[in-house]
């Protein structure tokens, strides 16, 4: 049976979306927002469209505008990497955040040589982005890759020029390690950094890195996959150097035995206990209004994304969600 077959006969069975449900059709729904779930969410449309005949137009616009347009009524949902703000909530009337998935920040390299094990700590990354570590041949780092050539190359920070959730997971990292980090510059999908060159959304950041060599930059995984590009191994709290592989995200994320009422979830830097962890995943929401003009096809698509569509994740390194977030998800859907 193909992928495809698969996910649309797995839906009857799920407890997110029924077969009667899915005979609905010709409808539209029009969603912006974040570009780490782009890949996933364009696997989702088009089994949609092929199962209800219902049509899901996304825009990958960044998660700082999707929030924007979702608050506006623009759209008809939106999708960030970061949960809402207290402010953003305040602005989104009637509006629910659902974890919908699972996958991680990956930091992607341009360094001639350096093959595909290289190493970093969060100090390290700190430094790096904060512009005190300029050169890959600085001791601080050959001391963390014993037998990786390491040229005379400047350092390039990438980071994106738009709102996004994929800086909001990467600052909120780096906050946690870095206190030097958290008082000069802090957290959220915008910040103001240091030094470096910039990329609008996950395809710009990605085509920086790619033409400029000494770069680094932070990068949704499944764009590091898709490109064929090397991911850092990053030291977690257990003192392990971990890929953002899909074994590595679901342990991030297994500490995870209750979700808030607001559905905001961090998972950044986890415990020690967390001993394979990748330590720069997240959780993508989905931001859905309450009283949307097509609430039931709306209904309709959450669900499908939530249960059959989790089929699509594994090739685009989106890991399982946990089953305290499962739970979550199902009655936050039926809230809708």
């Amino acid at each position: 049976m193909s992928l495809s077959a698969a996910v649309l006969a797995a839906g009857a069975t799920t407890g997110f979306l029924s077969t009667a449900a899915a005979s609905a059709a010709g409808g539209t729904l029009n969603g912006a927002g974040s570009t780490l779930v782009a890949p996933l969410e364009a696997e989702w449309a088009s089994a949609f469209a092929s199962r209800t005949g219902n049509t899901v137009n996304y825009n990958p616009v960044g998660s700082g505008t999707g929030i924007a347009q979702i608050s506006a009524g623009t759209v008809d949902f939106g999708a960030s990497d970061a949960p809402l703000n207290p402010t953003q909530a305040a602005g989104c009337h009637n509006c629910i955040q659902i974890p919908w998935a699972l996958s991680a920040t990956g930091v992607g390299y341009n360094v001639p040589g350096a093959g595909r094990k290289l190493h970093l700590t969060g100090p390290l990354l700190a430094g790096i982005y904060l512009g005190q570590i300029t050169n890959w041949s600085d001791p601080k780092i050959a001391k963390v890759n014993k037998g990786v050539h390491l040229p005379n190359l400047k350092i390039t920070p990438v980071f994106r020029s738009d709102g996004s959730g994929d800086t909001y997971a990467f600052t909120n990292y780096l906050s946690h390690v870095s206190g030097a980090w958290k008082t000069r510059v802090g957290l959220g999908t915008s910040v103001s950094f240091p030094t470096g060159a910039s990329g609008k959304g996950n395809s710009g950041v990605t085509a920086v890195l790619q033409g400029t060599p000494g770069s680094v930059a932070y990068i949704a995984v499944s764009y590091l996959i898709a490109h064929q590009l090397p991911a850092v191994a990053i030291q977690n709290a257990a003192g392990k150097y971990e890929y953002p592989n899909l074994a590595n995200i679901e342990n991030a994320a297994a500490a995870v035995k209750h979700v808030p009422g607001s559905g905001a979830l961090s998972i950044v830097d986890p415990p020690k206990s967390a001993k394979i962890a990748y330590p720069i995943s997240t959780f993508t929401y989905v931001i859905a209004p309450t009283t949307a003009h097509q609430l039931e096809l709306l209904k309709l698509f959450v669900k499908f994304a939530l249960g059959p569509g989790h089929a699509f994740g594994a090739n685009l390194d989106f890991a399982p969600l946990p089953k305290a977030v499962v739970n979550y998800d199902k009655a936050a859907a039926n809230r809708l």
